[in-house]
């Protein structure tokens, strides 16, 4: 019914606000002949009269009053969601959705922002804080435009590029046994017990992989969901981790270089394949492109 009720809802209300189907066929420039036969299909469709007829001058049946509230509300529903599609399409004023690591949002991405910002002004961010499969989930979905995630993403219908790469450190209580050293090979922390994020975080991942490697499967402690939070367990004595650098020097741990395996993340920005841009989401993609090898600090 939804379908066959739709095209002519429009002339429907433009009849009724006119109460003359001459005039309503000018103002919406269509053949009055075109309206006429388009109102006599909505009433057989309805099995209703809505207009009571006098020549071209029309009036509302009360089922046609009862009608034209309803599709006064579903036609200024339309026109707002128009606006809304319109708005953010807009090349200086619309919105990008985006999605970016929890271990970026305190420098990186507002510094990211903030840059784009210097030469878009207005364009509006719908900011999404996640790890990278809920992001990936949300590319998919058509919630989020692009997300800046690692491990760098390599599926078929996503597009993905490498920007930069995130040195991993090893970190342990202040007096821990190993906190007067300033490297250390991963082997060597094969008898820690250690603190990482859940299972489907891309660092947990890597953190599993590169125990792997260094020929030791870690001990567990705690798994959490928050990279500063497994900083603030590590100074508390809880275990030790595998961490990218943090904003601000947390005191209470000390932070090592790993040498062996070489202990890094890649971080890359991806979106769903063949799924259109809209103006202000093509220029921030082609803006963070231009960050390749300058995304993070050195």
């Amino acid at each position: 019914m939804s379908r066959l009720l739709a095209p002519r809802l429009a002339y429907f209300a433009g009849v009724a606000r006119t109460e003359h189907v001459t005039r309503a066929a000018q103002e919406m420039h269509v053949p009055q002949s075109t309206l006429s036969r388009a109102m006599v299909r909505l009433e057989q469709d309805l099995g209703i009269d809505l207009f009571a007829r006098r020549g071209r001058t029309v009036s509302l049946t009360p089922a046609g009053r009862t009608f034209l509230a309803s599709v006064e509300r579903a036609l200024a529903e339309i026109e707002r969601a128009a606006d809304e599609v319109r708005a953010d399409a807009d090349p200086a004023t619309g919105k990008v959705a985006f999605g970016f690591l929890h271990t970026l949002g305190s420098e990186t991405v507002p510094g990211l922002i903030r840059a784009f910002r210097a030469d878009h002004p207005r364009v509006r961010f719908s900011l999404v804080q996640n790890y990278g499969e809920a992001m990936i989930e949300r590319l998919r979905s058509g919630e989020l435009d692009l997300c800046l995630t690692s491990p760098v993403p390599d599926a078929p219908d996503l597009v993905a590029r490498r920007l930069d790469e995130q040195k991993l450190r090893l970190v342990v209580p202040a007096d821990h046994r190993l906190a007067g050293r300033r490297r250390i090979r991963l082997a060597e922390a094969a008898d820690e017990t250690f603190v990482t994020l859940e299972p489907g975080y891309g660092l947990r991942r890597i953190t599993d992989d590169l125990c792997g490697r260094a020929g030791f499967r870690p001990r567990v402690a705690f798994e959490g969901e928050e990279a500063e939070t497994l900083r603030g367990l590590v100074a508390a004595g809880l275990g030790v981790a595998l961490l990218p650098p943090p904003a601000v020097a947390r005191p209470g741990v000390v932070e090592l270089t790993v040498t062996a395996p070489r202990a890094a993340r890649e971080i890359g920005v991806a979106w769903l394949d063949g799924h259109p841009d809209t103006p202000p989401v093509a220029a921030f993609k082609r803006f963070l492109l231009s960050k390749r090898g300058t995304l993070l600090p050195n």
